[in-house]
């Protein structure tokens, strides 16, 4: 009786999405039919963004200027300029997280895709694409439609999932720094109406939707053991800026081009990142060339004299942060301090009319000062554009691609749909809608549970939670033990969900919750044939248990899969689909919590029993490795060519002997220049087949590691990656475009990346192929 209950509404849920409300105009400034305004020069479309958003602030008075540093920014009547939010949140689509968006009118919801971590398994910079292409749309219809009062998301989060336990990991594309720079570079260019391989979009171009990457920089812990991400100070050393933490926001800004960066509540060697002028000013806008606003997290203005103590009176945290170069505060302080800045001496009045030019620009590129916005580029995307099949459907896509197979023992997997009688599905994971969407989830279009999908398949499905909740603080093995055991397959959907992982919110250890790991052994142990295990979680968990139990015959990994994830869940175990998701992070065993979550160093100690983080460097054991992933179907590779396998470099100077290893010769990435990194590309061209018999998309990853580690290197690293769908059977070459500064340079002691002579090997699973670098 509950169950059918609970899919009822959901199908009442799905049919009552769009609600028959007369619509509201979106609010904009520079009416044509307001002669009072429309004569200002800050509303002529013929002048730049740069001319006529100085117009705008040299009218402003300086009450007014203040009003408009803070995310929720009043109108200003006298001038045609209508109330402004900042803050608006888009993560893995559009959400009422933020003050921006309402869905108060037609529009009561948003396509939901999979949380970003699951996404970034695909490993497919195309799909990340269209996911941002599809939310942008979104953004727009929203605004048009008068449910929203901003057009600026904060998002994608490309801090790099650094600590297992980080309750935020879920947010970000994972461990690697290229694959998360990729991902930026996909995502922003999508919602913000650029071109998959960017340039469409210049400067003076009007924006669909405004990006943000956040947040800027090492922020990766939010609250552990009583450290707080408030008052924490990270200590990273120059070499782990250079090569871990910085590259994804660098090409955020200069490949992305990025309209918005949001700085981190986090210190980094002693600095609020806030109130940091080398990392706001000389590195983003100066050695960047970003162009864009620069907000705060939301009161990490505050913080920086209430929690850090970094600033002895609140006007020395205002002036410090707009000295260093944000624009606009989340919260409320530089609405409060501002002013009396000002008075005291402490704060020029031209550092708040740079931040405000900043910030009238991106307004302006928004299309938001040209008169009615349904009149422009953008302003045919309504109600009809939300919630569309083609949307849906890229939300499935995109969980089918992600989810990862990590057992499959003897071929348990696939089910076959017309050979399985009986199904029983257990666990606190199977019937909760909520936990498939992960957190900055806006209301979704509609979903459908693991379970409901599961029944789609098999009308004889039993049902029982086996806990009382996720925490599973009590649970039911009696009674899912007795269900089990009539069944003809066990499907045990378990996990983490956001009670054990969530902002605000880091894991003390890396294990399943309360009974849950006694739930699925008792189970196993009693069904009759091995039994599925369905993960949902964003960080991983030691399943080492399951891994060696033979009676645990498969586990998926799905993330937090969005609306669509218990489809896509459900097609995968009933070989509708052939998975090919590989796991974007590594999964560590549940000892690694003896490593403390505030150590920021990557490279390994081992004098210190530090092992090191991420695949590039860690030492330890591991649960799974990052980029492991089982398929249905069997894949090979073979390096079939490399255009140039010994590279010959020209530099101004040839440098012998690394401080911190061996004594071989190198060259600084600097020295070598921009053209001469460009002619030094060279191709590696992968065969690959797929030696089943269905067809897969798969994910090739292509990985460079060193002939001789030594001290302070990675052990191997990324280089490209790309998906291609192959049919059984077929075969086919993928190539990679490899930019030896790029790709085959690694970081020094004092943060300058420089390339080694010597051998060096392009490795795909376990295909190798040997490289050589020659310097002269």
């Amino acid at each position: 009786m509950t169950l059918h209950l609970s899919l009822l509404i959901i199908v009442i849920c799905s049919t009552t999405l769009h609600i028959s409300t007369e619509s509201t105009q979106p609010p904009y400034a520079c009416d044509s039919s307001n002669p009072s305004t429309k004569s200002y020069p800050f509303c002529k479309t013929s002048l730049s963004f740069t001319q006529r958003a100085s117009d705008l602030v040299s009218r402003l008075t300086l009450d007014e200027k203040v009003s408009q540093l803070v995310n929720s920014a009043p109108g200003i009547p006298r001038l045609g300029i209508p109330a402004y939010e900042w803050w608006s949140e888009a993560l893995h689509g559009i959400t009422n997280a933020g003050k921006g968006v309402e869905f108060t009118g037609r529009i009561v919801g948003a396509t939901s895709f999979p949380q970003v971590i699951l996404t970034a398994a695909s490993f497919d910079a195309h799909l990340w694409y269209r996911i941002g292409q599809a939310i942008g749309t979104e953004a727009r219809a929203v605004y048009n439609e008068g449910e929203a009062t901003g057009m600026t998301f904060w998002a994608p989060n490309i801090n790099i999932f650094r600590d297992p336990r980080w309750g935020r990991g879920q947010e970000t594309p994972g461990e690697d720094p290229m694959v998360t720079g990729k991902y930026a570079v996909s995502f922003v260019r999508g919602i913000q109406g650029d071109s998959f391989q960017g340039g469409k979009l210049k400067d003076g171009d009007h924006l669909q939707a405004s990006a943000c990457c956040k947040h800027f920089t090492a922020y990766d812990l939010d609250r552990w053991h009583g450290v707080t991400r408030y008052a924490f100070d990270a200590i990273v050393t120059k070499q782990d800026l250079a090569d871990t933490y910085q590259p994804p926001f660098q090409s955020c800004i200069q490949q992305a081009k990025a309209s918005g960066i949001m700085c981190a509540y986090n210190r980094v060697n002693g600095v609020p990142n806030c109130a940091d002028y080398n990392l706001l000013t000389n590195i983003a806008r100066g050695q960047w060339n970003f162009n864009g606003y620069i907000t705060s997290d939301c009161d990490a203005v505050s913080i920086i004299h209430d929690a850090q103590g970094y600033a002895k009176v609140p006007e020395d945290a205002v002036a410090d942060v707009l000295k260093a170069g944000m624009d606009v505060n989340c919260g409320s302080y530089l609405q409060n301090y501002t002013k009396s800045a000002v008075m005291k001496k402490k704060l020029p009045v031209s550092q708040i009319d740079r931040a405000l030019r900043n910030l009238f620009t991106v307004r302006m590129r928004l299309g938001l000062f040209n008169g009615s916005p349904k009149n422009l580029i953008y302003g045919n995307i309504g109600p009809n554009l939300v919630c569309t099949k083609e949307h849906l459907s890229l939300a499935l896509e995109a969980a089918r691609n992600g989810i990862v197979l990590l057992k499959n023992s003897a071929k348990l997997l696939p089910l076959s749909k017309t050979r399985t009688p009986s199904v029983a599905v257990i666990g606190p994971n199977a019937n909760s809608a909520n936990t498939l969407i992960g957190n900055y989830a806006g209301p979704p279009c509609r979903s459908i549970t693991v379970l409901a999908a599961i029944q789609s398949y098999v009308k004889n499905t039993v049902y029982n939670q086996g806990c009382n909740a996720v925490k599973c603080t009590s649970a039911s093995i009696s009674e899912a033990v007795n269900i089990a055991n009539k069944a003809d397959y066990v499907i045990l959907v378990m996990g983490l969900d956001q009670n054990e992982e969530r902002e605000d919110f880091d894991r003390v250890d890396l294990v399943l919750p309360g009974l849950q790991q006694s739930l699925i052994t008792s189970v196993a142990k009693a069904a009759k044939k091995p039994v599925i295990l369905v993960l949902l979680c964003g960080g991983p968990v030691d399943v080492s248990f399951a891994k060696y139990n033979p009676k645990i015959g498969a586990i998926l990994w799905a993330g937090y899969p969005g609306e669509a994830g218990g489809t896509a869940l459900a097609e995968i175990i009933f070989g509708d689909h052939n998975p090919g998701g590989k796991l974007p992070l590594t999964w560590y065993p549940k000892d690694f919590v003896k490593v403390p979550m505030t150590d920021m160093r990557m490279r390994p100690q081992p004098s210190k029993s530090y092992p090191g983080r991420t695949y590039r460097f860690y030492t330890g054991k591991k649960v799974y490795p990052f980029g492991y992933g089982l398929s249905y179907s069997r894949y090979s590779y073979n390096i079939v060519s490399v255009t140039e396998s010994q590279l010959y470099l020209n530099s101004l100077s040839v440098k012998q002997g690394l401080s911190n290893s061996s004594s071989a010769q190198y060259m600084l990435v600097s020295e070598l220049g921009t053209e001469s990194c460009e002619k030094a590309k060279f191709s590696a061209t992968v065969e690959v087949q797929n030696h089943g018999e269905m067809t897969g998309k798969h994910p090739v990853l292509l990985f460079v590691k060193q002939a001789k580690h030594s001290d302070g290197m990675p052990m191997k690293q990324l280089v490209g990656f790309q998906s291609i769908a192959l049919n059984g059977g077929q075969k086919a070459g993928v190539e990679f475009t490899l930019n030896p500064c790029e790709h085959l340079s690694v970081a020094d002691e004092n943060g300058q990346m420089l390339i080694n002579a010597g051998s060096q090997h392009l490795v795909v699973g376990d295909a190798e192929y040997p490289i050589s670098i020659v310097l002269n």
